[in-house]
């Protein structure tokens, strides 16, 4: 045989052979595993699994537990298969990148005091997507830890926790980025959505209801945009606390009652933005305490207790294009310093003239009542609320102001409601 055709079949050799890596790196030859409850087990099958595999778990009853993936895998229920951990047990742990579970029924979660039990747990990971799935009665939902790039989509997270020490949140994240947690209906846990050191994500388009505490908690969350949420008749409202770069839009905070609800809660905000949303029938639609550079901007305020309570200890927040309808109060402070402005807000309660027909009435509005400030520093005298005495206060204010601080009000309110 001649050199030349020796090296030629060399050369073919080693092309095949770098196009055969090539292919089953790209998982050209990822192959279908189905998995029947009767006749496999979901840990064999993924024991088996190559890389970038897909495993078909065929409809019924699976009584398993403690199933690891750490590698590349698609898992996808036919017919929602039910995965079982007997109140005992947690079920997925992926600590590896690029797993996929889909149409899986995930149910029974176990409690434990120094580990936190999940239907799916999620831990140094990335590009992990958790979609269409059905978790029911698990302590916690979906955990995430330390992991990049993951997608919580169109799932049904729902529980039935009693209080809050015995529950998880529907959905957890700590220490992760760059999430997308779209379309997701979550009720009955302690929280809807909490995130602790969670940033650079989206929180889009989820429903989060009658949870213990809180529809949506986060801490130290820095950067995060939450649109078109719902939050509604959870326990205590939302709360933010202790982050930066926060923006709202478009979210609805709905029916949120108690002693210590909030349509939404902001503690110790600074440079964020809360837009076009809607606070409507909460016990305060609008909680800010230590907040800086807010810009609180063409939101809807309807029959609230309190539309907003803006402590004394907030600065730089602008409140702008606001509609306040049927509120029993505007807005309630607890000092007098003012540091933050209002302008261009519909006011319900507003009775004074327009006499340049501008849509812009020309004397300016106190939205701070004088039974607002007294109830605020004397809750018990709630009980006096709408009374004659109320009504004598208010006029008495009007002619001589010595309690309402004289410096926020509304130097530009609009005569009519604001198109949002």
């Amino acid at each position: 045989m001649a050199k030349s055709e020796v090296n030629m079949r060399r050369t073919l050799v080693f092309v095949f052979f770098n196009l055969l890596l090539c292919l089953l790196a790209n998982g050209s030859f990822a192959t279908v595993i189905r998995v029947h409850p009767t006749a496999n087990s979901i840990h064999k099958a993924i024991d088996h699994a190559h890389r970038g595999d897909t495993l078909l778990l065929q409809k019924g009853y699976y009584k398993e537990h403690d199933i690891t993936v750490s590698k590349k895998l698609v898992i996808i229920g036919v017919g929602f298969p039910v995965i079982d951990a007997e109140g005992k047990f947690q079920v997925f742990m992926i600590k590896g990148d690029s797993v996929t579970i889909k149409g899986l029924q995930i149910q029974n979660i176990g409690e434990a005091s120094l580990t936190d039990m999940a239907g799916i747990k999620i831990i140094n990971a990335k590009n992990v997507v958790i979609a269409g799935n059905r978790l029911i009665n698990n302590t916690f939902g979906v955990y995430i830890q330390n992991s990049t790039h993951c997608e919580i989509i169109d799932n049904i997270i729902n529980c039935h926790v009693k209080d809050e020490l015995n529950g998880g949140n529907g959905i957890h994240a700590w220490k992760s980025g760059q999430l997308l947690v779209k379309g997701n209906a979550i009720s009955g846990h302690r929280d809807g959505i909490y995130f602790e050191f969670v940033t650079n994500s989206n929180i889009v388009g989820n429903t989060s209801h009658n949870n213990v505490r809180y529809g949506l908690h986060f801490m130290f969350s820095h950067n995060n945009t939450y649109t078109k949420n719902t939050f509604k008749d959870n326990g205590a409202g939302v709360a933010v606390m202790y982050s930066k770069g926060v923006t709202m839009t478009d979210n609805y905070f709905l029916h949120n009652w108690g002693d210590a609800s909030y349509g939404l809660l902001l503690k110790e905000i600074s440079d964020s933005k809360i837009e076009h949303n809607y606070f409507i029938k909460n016990t305060t639609g609008l909680y800010m305490e230590t907040t800086t550079n807010v810009a609180v901007q063409q939101n809807v305020f309807q029959e609230n207790g309190w539309a907003m309570r803006i402590q004394a200890s907030c600065s730089g927040g602008s409140f702008t294009k606001n509609n306040f309808i049927g509120n029993s109060f505007d807005v309630t402070t607890n000092g007098t310093m003012v540091m933050n402005t209002f302008n261009n807000n519909y006011w319900d309660k507003y009775d004074g003239y327009d006499l340049d027909k501008n849509n812009v009435g020309d004397v300016p509005y106190y939205p701070v009542s004088v039974y607002s400030v007294v109830t605020e520093k004397i809750p018990s005298a709630m009980i006096l609320y709408l009374s004659l005495l109320t009504d004598i206060m208010d006029q008495v204010e009007k002619v001589m102001p010595t309690v309402v601080p004289d410096k926020l009000k509304d130097n530009h309110p609009m005569m009519r409601k604001i198109k949002l």
